[in-house]
Order: C-alpha cells, then structure tokens, then sequence
C-alpha cells in the first residue's frame, strides 16, 4: 500500500490564482444568503399549514414513529433525537422548545401534542422538566394535520442531508396558521400572530369557499376577533379591523377580574384569566414591586391561590377606604393585567416572505386545500383504476377459466404461459401477470360475485372521483364539508370577550372613598358593622335574624374613628372603614352581617365592650355606670396619636356595667339594682370629670346589693323598663317572671339614694337576674341572638311578673 507523502512541494508546482472581490458585495451576498436561511428555514410559518419547518417536522416525524392518539406515551427525548437526527440540523434544545410550546394548552388554542408531565406553566413561571422527564404523543386534532400525507397530497423533499423525505407542507385540514397563531423573529422581519377560535375560523373559511368574492366586513361577522387560549377580554376593535385588512394592528388585553369580599372585613379582586402569555408570578412581583415604591395604594395583600382543579385565581385584597374599581384601574395601567399585543400577519407564500391579511389567509389556505384534496382523489382515482384494471382482467379469465388452465398447463414455462394468455384473451401484461399470481382458491364461483360487486362499486367511487376532479364546484363543496366536519368534532366556545371600549375609568380623586356620614353598630352578638352612606336605619320590627338586636349605635364618618368602651374602663380606637359594610338596610330589614370585635379589638379575659361612643370632642360626653353603683360622666377628650386610653379609673372588684353616649345632655340617668330597685335623676347632677376620674356615688346599693343596669334615657320620648325576677339559690333552672313599665310611671331621685321598687318579688324569687331601661319599642334576644317575644306592659311600678318562658340575655331599644 503506498504511503501518501507529508512533503509540502514546492512552491513552483503551484499555479498562484488570487480573486479580486469586493468586501461589500461579499457582505452582501453572505448576509442575504444568511437572512434568506432564516426566513424560510426558520422563523416564520408556511401560510398553508401554519408550521415552521421545526414544527412542521416534530409533527410529521410522530406521525412516522405511529405516536397516534390511541397509542402509549413516548418519552420527548426519544422524539428530539428522531427529528434531530433525521430532520433539523440544529440543537435539541430548540427543537424539545418547539415541541412543548405545542403541548402547553395556554399557548395554543388546538394543541397538537397531547403531553404526559411537566410541560410548564403560564407566563412560563415555572419551566418545563427535562425530556428524559416528559412523556408525548399526538393529539386528536394533530392527526387532521397529517391526514392522507401518504395519498400525493403534497410535495416531499430531501433533508439536510439527502437521505430522508420530508413533505414541505403539511396537508392541513384546517386553518392551523390563524387557529393557533405563530411569532417568530426573522432578520428584517417578524411574525406576531394571535390563536383564533376552531369553529369561527372554519365559519369565515367556508362562507368564503361559497363566495369567493366576500368583502371583510362579511367575513369578520364570522372572525369577530382572536380567541386567546387563556380566555381575558380585548379592550378596544379598531386594531383588530385594521390587522385583517392590511395585516398590521394592535389591540390590548385585559384580565378577567370580579370585585368579591375575600374577608369578613375586606373586598377583593378575583382575577380568573390574565393576558396572552402572562403568568402570574410575574403580576404578583409586580405588584408587590409597586406598592413597595409606593406608586400603587390601596393593596392590602396578593395571594395566588391557582390550582390544578380551580385554575388560575388570583386574590388581591383591597384595603378598606379605597373603592376596588379604582384600584383595578390603576393595575391595569401599572401592571400586565393589561397587554398590549401588535398583530403582524408575515408568513411564507411560494416561499416569500408577505403581510397576510385575514381574506387573504384564508384564501391562501383554501388554495392549498383545495389542492391537497384533488391530488387526493387523483391519487385515489388512480389506485381504484388500477385494482379496477386487475378486476376486470381476473373476471375475463374466469368466464372461460377451464381455457386459462389448460393455456397455462400446456405453456413450457410462465413466460409462455403470458404470451399465450395475452394473445388468447386480449388482457394487459399487468392482468396477466396478476392472474397468474392469484391463488386457484380464488377462482371460485363465490370469489367472482365478489368480485362483480367490487368492480360495480370502484367504477362508482371512480365515477365519485372523477365528478370532483372534473368540476370546482363539487371540489368546494367536499372541502367545505371536511372543514364542517372538523369544527364540529374539536370545536369550542369561545373564550376571550370582545369590547368595543374599556368603559369610563374611574377617576384617580376617588380612588377612596369618601369621608361621607355613616353608622357604626354594635349587635347583641358582638358583631359590629357599618351602614351604607347617608342610610337611615329602620325600625328594629318586622322579621328578624340572628344578628339583628343592635345593643349600642353611633354616628361617624366613612374614614373617621369611634371608640368601643370595655368593661375595664378602657376606651379602644376602631377604624370606622374597616367595618364591614351592611347591605341595604332600606330595602331588607334584617341587620344580618357583621365581624367579630375579636378582628378589631384584643380585649383581656373576662373583659367586654359596653358600649360605642364617638371621639367628637363637642359631644355632651360618655356617661358610664359601675357594678357597685360608681357614675361617672367622662370628659371628651380624646388624644389622636393614642389607641388606648382609660376613661374610669375603676376600684378594686369594680367593672362598668353599661354606659350611653350623651347627644343633648338633658338625659335621666337610670340604674337598676339586683334588689329590684330603680333609681332615676338627670345628667345634669353628675359633673363632667377628666379620663383619670373614679367617678362619684350614683346610687345607694342595699347590702349584697350591685348594679344590673345603666343606661341614659331620654325623658321626651317613649321608654319602657323590663326587669326579670329570679331565684338566687336556683339562679340556672329556678323559672323565672318578667314586668315591663312605661318609664314615666317612676319618679325622679336625688343623685346617690335608694330610688323606687320596680318590680315585686313573687314566692321564691329574691332578686333581679336582668333589667333594663330605655326608648320603645324594645327588643329582646337569647344570648345567641335568637329574638324573644316580651310580655304585654303593665302600668303597675312595683308589680309582680309574669312567667317568662324564654330566658333574655339582652335588650336594646331602637337602633336610632
């Protein structure tokens, strides 16, 4: 074997041959050879099929590998590595890229692989695992992608390297490019196309195959707009209008969000569905990011509450005072919960690069189809016409089949045995050569009815065939036909609503709300609540509910603050926005709602509220009543950079027992005493004392004797007293007799003496178990709230009860 010599030889054996170029139109030339790779190769789509070659080849390769929608998953890696090898002469990763984007259900409106794993999330927040993870196969609609792709339907080429076919489009029965849309960035140019609804599509698509004609204000009754897989709402028509005409628009995407209470004390807003291709770990970032800066307020709290059974559902919770409408807005203006998306229809046609719009889409489409249909019934044509050939010829031979035998028996070899046939029966050399080859078991009297009845029904397909290739009109109606036929099988409501405009926003100065009047209540369950703005309440008659016994009520302000007065002499501060609000109490009586005063109040154990009073400093003040008979009238004075302040310094044992903000000063002051004594005189006896008082004598108490009630009663209206009488020894089961008075019927006493009897002991009863004094009508509740019906008056001041066959944990007068 002779060895190849290393030597360099010598310069003169060398014939010196240097070009002259021009380094510009090298560049040139390189750089338009380069973009033209990118363009056809690459980045945008076939207007036919809708597919980038990368696409176009993950799609057709399954097909080959038989990964139909009725077979088992494969895992992805073993897909790349065919496409790769066989196909696309690039990295696995942009083809595993391209293969996951068309199983994510969020970024194709009609996925076309059915993935097994993690394929990602929305806004891709959360990537997709690696391919040796994930498990892939065709989905039900892909398999419309490659419908009778071996029938000729379309032109096949060779790979990159000249060893494998692969078809140069797909033959695509339906508009893939409009239905899932496609984006791609090319030199000099770019793709941005949004997914479109199956059935609307294919609506637009066929009434255009019926009128070729048809102008686009027609076709977009049928095509109004995208339909994004992700549903939101498109704010705005004109860009859309103008993108299906001329191929360029833009419109903005809005997120689907509903205004719902999340809390007992606070509103939210709900969003359900984000714009195209946000996720929404990229809105909660920035919107934490923004209330950081502080440039967004009114936020109390973000959670992303999505799962795989709910869905996206993204909570955002508003804080009291600001009006979530105006808080939306400012979001949509600061966040992507509102998109802008520019539609810039470029695809390939003939292999140029053109501006597409929607009529021309589709007819670009419709030719294509048209075309893979007549190659189809050509290809199907010619293969019926074939088998119709052989029929016949094996139908000749059998008419005289004893001539055949003995022909066939009596030739030297097969070749004779073909000459004689062809000579003998005038057959073709491929009927010849088949009835040679049919088995003699086939020549049976039952195999030739058969074979009529075959030959009867090829000549109809045939005849079928023929009326399609030969007229348009049959030729539009079957793809028409098709078309429908898809969008009934895979076509789905859709999903992103249309609007014409975003509505009036609402205007930054009332972004809060409103320092307007209100109502703050406190029910006999502890609940507390706020009334509408300007809303009366109603009289506390008529039908009730659990919560619907109001034991104290003040006036105040949307924004402003009113004080809860605690058994332990303390005064605590509460917002008064974040209360939550009470329904129309005008139009629906019942008080029902409320939260807890453990969500605004940390109260110590054994303590409670007594009593709402507001902070007005020109107020008569807060008359408040001890259990061991210690009034006090307390100051207005209220220090604004304190939330806690003590308003009656208690004695040892001691504890307020009911309290009653004054409105004109000239209240009776009423206490009841366990020993069913009344004492009634005016607030004018009791003198006004600073927070840090302890207050002064208010009534005379009997030995073992305390303080039931104390309430301030206005002596120019209509008031009543209820007291209930028990046993002291059988205070839990003893029953139990109830009294109520008018008012009027017990005198006025000096400030610190006994006062009057108020009810009567009966026969085993020696003391008050529950009193109270107040305006009428007056309401009783059990301690759950549940209402309790009261005894008619009696005049009598110092009369016995009657039975009370439901206990009373709690009375209150008029909500007024």
């Amino acid at each position: 074997m002779a060895r190849r010599s290393t030597k360099t030889p010598p310069p003169e054996e060398f014939e010196e041959k240097i070009l002259d170029i021009d380094v510009v139109d090298e560049m040139q030339g390189s750089f338009l050879e380069y973009a033209y790779s990118v363009i056809y190769s690459r980045a945008l789509p076939d207007a036919r099929d809708g597919m980038k070659p990368v696409h176009r080849r993950i799609v057709y390769q399954m097909n080959e590998m038989g990964l139909r929608p009725d077979r088992g998953y494969v895992k992805c890696a073993r897909v790349v590595g065919e496409v790769m090898g066989k196909l696309h002469p690039h990295g696995d990763a942009s083809i595993y890229d391209a293969l996951v984007r068309m199983a994510q259900p969020f970024s194709m409106r009609l996925p076309l692989v059915d993935g097994h794993g993690n394929f990602g999330s929305l806004g891709n927040d959360d990537p997709p695992a690696a391919m040796r993870y994930t498990e892939c196969r065709m989905a039900d609609a892909t398999s419309l992608m490659t419908e009778s792709i071996d029938e000729d339907t379309v032109d096949f080429q060779s790979n990159y390297d000249g060893q494998e076919r692969e078809p140069v489009a797909l033959p695509a029965a339906y508009p893939n490019l409009l239905v899932n849309g496609a984006a791609g960035i090319a030199v000099g140019m770019a793709t941005n196309m949004p997914p479109h609804n199956l059935g609307e599509v294919v609506a637009a698509a066929r009434h255009l195959i019926r009128h070729p004609n048809a102008d686009l204000e027609t076709l977009m009754r049928h095509v109004p707009g995208p339909d994004l897989p992700t549903g939101g709402r498109i704010v705005g028509l004109g860009g859309i209008r103008d993108a299906y005409e001329t191929g360029r628009g833009t419109f903005k995407i809005r997120a689907t969000v509903s205004v719902e209470t999340v809390t007992a004390r606070r509103k939210g807003l709900v969003v359900t569905e984000l714009p195209f291709a946000v996720g929404p770990e990229k809105v909660v970032a920035k919107i934490k990011d923004l209330v950081g800066s502080k440039k967004l307020q009114g936020i109390a709290d973000v959670k992303d509450l999505t799962d795989r059974q709910h869905g996206l559902r993204l909570v955002i919770e508003i804080k009291n005072g600001f009006i979530p409408e105006a808080v939306l807005e400012q979001l949509y203006k600061l966040t992507p919960m509102e998109e802008s998306f520019g539609i810039n229809n470029v695809a390939l046609v003939d292999g140029q690069p053109l501006t597409l719009g929607l009529k021309e889409l589709l007819e670009v489409y419709l030719d294509h189809r048209f075309e893979v249909v007549r190659r189809r019934s050509e290809f199907r044509r010619t293969k019926r016409r074939d088998r119709l050939h052989l029929v016949e010829g094996l139908l000749v031979a059998l008419l005289d089949i004893d001539e055949v035998i003995r022909l066939i028996r009596s030739s030297e070899n097969s070749a004779q045995a073909k000459e004689r046939l062809i000579g003998h029966f005038s057959l073709s050399e491929v009927q010849t050569q088949y009835i040679l080859d049919t088995p003699l078991r086939r020549l049976t009297k039952f195999d030739r009815i058969e074979l009529e009845s075959e030959r009867d029904r090829l000549n109809g397909e045939i005849d079928e065939l023929t009326g399609i290739l030969e007229s348009d009109a049959e030729l539009r109606k079957l793809v028409s036909a098709e078309l429908a036929s898809v969008a009934k099988k895979f076509g789905t409501p859709r999903r992103t609503v249309l609007l014409e405009s975003a509505g009036s926003p609402a205007p930054t100065a009332t972004l809060q709300v409103a320092d307007d009047p209100c109502r703050v209540l406190l029910s006999s369950t502890g609940l507390l609540a706020r009334t509408a703005t300007g809303e009366p309440l109603p009289e506390q008659g008529g039908r009730r509910t659990k919560h619907d016994v109001i034991v104290s009520a003040v006036l105040g302000t949307q924004r402003g603050e009113v004080g809860a007065v605690t058994s332990a002499g303390r005064l605590l501060r509460i917002a008064v926005i974040d209360l939550p609000q009470l329904p129309d109490t005008a139009s629906d009586p019942n008080l029902a709602g409320g939260a807890p005063l453990a969500e605004f109040l940390t109260l110590e154990a054994g303590e409670s509220v007594v009593c709402l009073t507001t902070l007005d400093e020109s107020s008569p003040g807060l008359a408040l009543g001890t259990l061991q008979g210690v009034v006090k009238r307390v100051v207005p004075d209220y220090p604004s950079n304190k939330d806690e302040l003590e308003v009656f310094a208690l004695r040892d044992g001691d504890r307020i027992v009911g309290g009653s903000e004054l409105r004109t000063g000239e209240e009776d002051l009423v206490f009841i005493t366990s020993d069913a004594q009344l004492l009634r005189y005016p607030a004018s006896q009791v003198r006004p004392q600073g927070r840090a008082a302890g207050g002064m004598a208010g009534v005379k108490l009997a030995d073992g004797a305390e303080v039931l009630s104390f309430t301030a009663v206005d002596p120019a209206v209509d008031a009543v007293v209820f007291t209930v009488a028990g046993s002291r020894d059988t205070l839990d089961d003893a029953p139990t007799t109830a009294k109520l008075t008018p008012f009027d019927q017990y005198p006025r006493k000096g400030r610190a003496t006994g006062g009057v009897r108020c009810q009567r002991f009966l026969k085993g009863e020696d003391m008050l178990v529950f009193a109270w004094a107040g305006a009428a009508p007056a309401r009783a509740a059990q301690a759950n709230g549940t209402p309790v019906d009261l005894p008619d008056a009696d005049p009598r001041r110092d009369g016995s009860g009657t039975p009370l066959a439901t206990p009373v944990a709690v009375l209150a007068g008029p909500a007024a």
